[in-house]
């Protein structure tokens, strides 16, 4: 199927988003622009040419270098909004000197500390669960438990932190301790809570802790 050069869609800024590949390897070798006028100059040279938007000008790709790209072909996606076109190159495609753009692997977030069993850190936990508690009071989606303890207010909080002290120390009168530990996490969930309800941070407890600790050692 022929699309004729009328119907390409440019964005509002005049341009279309151009997929460079190697014809005969199909590596992606970079992405690039072109507007009409760089468009109608590649397919009468059958050579490539874009638009810089930082310079805002047209550009021959290996003018300088030498390293060109002849045009084998051009093919126009399903919404005629973007271009591949399939090229025989000239010589690397990247101005650092590799044979394409991509070239380099994307680092992923840093993750949580984790433990010697593969599990995160404890602390890493925390912060992470203290995060969300705090997007939960300042957006307050519906349907959310923590956001309902918040419109609820102060007392409810400590309402609810007193339940789950008394139930964890039922729990801890029995002998299964999947069981406590599952009620010291929901004290555990509802003192952060109430931590972020009153502004306290986890690293004032990590202070604190660490002076207590600090101060035993010297005794």
């Amino acid at each position: 199927m022929k699309v004729p050069i009328e119907q390409i869609k440019f964005d509002e800024r005049g341009l279309v988003p151009v997929v460079v590949q190697d014809a005969n390897t199909r590596q992606v070798l970079t992405l690039a622009y072109m507007n009409a006028e760089s468009l109608k100059r590649t397919l009468e040279t059958k050579e490539t040419w874009f638009f810089s938007r930082s310079r805002a000008s047209l550009w021959h790709k290996g003018e300088t270098s030498g390293h060109t790209q002849r045009v084998m072909d051009i093919l126009v996606d399903c919404d005629n909004d973007a271009l591949t076109v399939l090229v025989s190159p000239n010589g690397p495609a990247c101005h650092t000197g590799a044979q394409s753009c991509f070239h380099s692997q994307l680092q992923e977030p840093d993750r949580p500390q984790e433990n010697a069993d593969g599990m995160p850190d404890l602390g890493a936990v925390l912060s992470e669960l203290y995060a969300l508690i705090e997007s939960r009071k300042s957006d307050r989606p519906e349907g959310s438990y923590t956001a309902y303890l918040f419109d609820q207010g102060l007392d409810k909080i400590l309402k609810k932190v007193g339940e789950e002290s008394s139930e964890t120390i039922i729990a801890a009168k029995n002998k299964d301790a999947s069981l406590l530990a599952g009620e010291v996490s929901d004290l555990l969930y509802h003192l952060l809570v109430l931590m972020v309800e009153r502004g306290v941070t986890l690293e004032q407890v990590r202070e604190e802790l660490t002076r207590r600790r600090e101060e035993g050692n010297a005794k």
